[in-house]
């Protein structure tokens, strides 16, 4: 299949599933108990590229990991912007297949609903998870080249929304006073609100960052070394 083709196939699935997303609380915020974080790291070894993909549940409550989980694997679609699910997706659903505890929520170091078609990873995993997703970036993605977003006041807490034409796509949240924010926008079966609160919740003094896919974010680092070591 041609790159050309393989975009016309994304897009129309893309189109089909952003007419299900519900970006309004499914389930009651106070019943959650695990949370998880995803993350992936790639690198290449000659010509062909590789990724491992780490999911970390930690209890919503004592911060606590219960559980992690990596897989790595060979990468067979080609990056092509806007369409990043379909390079990540079959790692992050062999990961999650190989949870014992599931997680009541993912959140994805990624984004969801701050993308073009509102199709981002965090929200296109969705329909695959079956679970309300979020997604959290550490640097903002520009969903158009003329949209950007007012930095927050400068206090823990602090938030401005991402507006594109009208609609409100993310938010620029800032978690601690003195830190960068973070970009935040749903998943999917969640609210905007919602998602704010749970990443506050679930971040510490460590970093600015929610545990969650911090933790994740750690263990790609050391599942890649190892893998590369291993030869892959």
């Amino acid at each position: 299949m041609t790159t050309s083709e393989m975009q016309e196939q994304f897009l129309k699935e893309q189109n089909e599933l952003r007419d299900r997303i519900v970006t309004s609380d499914t389930f009651d915020p106070c019943s959650l108990r695990l949370v998880a974080g995803v993350d992936l790291a790639y690198w290449k070894n000659g010509d062909d590229e590789f990724a491992v993909c780490c999911i970390v549940v930690i209890d919503i409550d004592t911060h606590e990991i219960v559980e992690k989980r990596h897989c790595s694997g060979k990468i067979e679609v080609p990056y092509m912007p806007g369409f990043l699910a379909f390079r990540e997706l079959p790692l992050i659903l062999k990961t999650a297949k190989m949870l014992d505890n599931v997680p009541d929520i993912y959140i994805f170091d990624g984004n969801g609903y701050l993308h073009p078609r509102h199709m981002g990873i965090a929200t296109h995993s969705s329909f695959y998870l079956n679970k309300p997703t979020i997604g959290i970036a550490k640097t903002y993605f520009r969903v158009d080249k003329k949209t950007d977003y007012t930095e927050p006041q400068n206090e823990a807490g602090s938030y401005t929304d991402i507006v594109i034409d009208g609609e409100v796509y993310g938010r620029a949240l800032r978690t601690h006073k003195d830190v960068k924010p973070i970009f935040i926008s749903v998943g999917n079966n969640i609210s905007l609100d919602t998602a704010c609160s749970l990443a506050l919740k679930l971040t510490d003094k460590e970093s600015h960052i929610p545990i969650p896919t911090r933790f994740a974010d750690l263990e790609t680092h050391i599942e890649r070394e190892a893998a590369k070591s291993a030869g892959m």
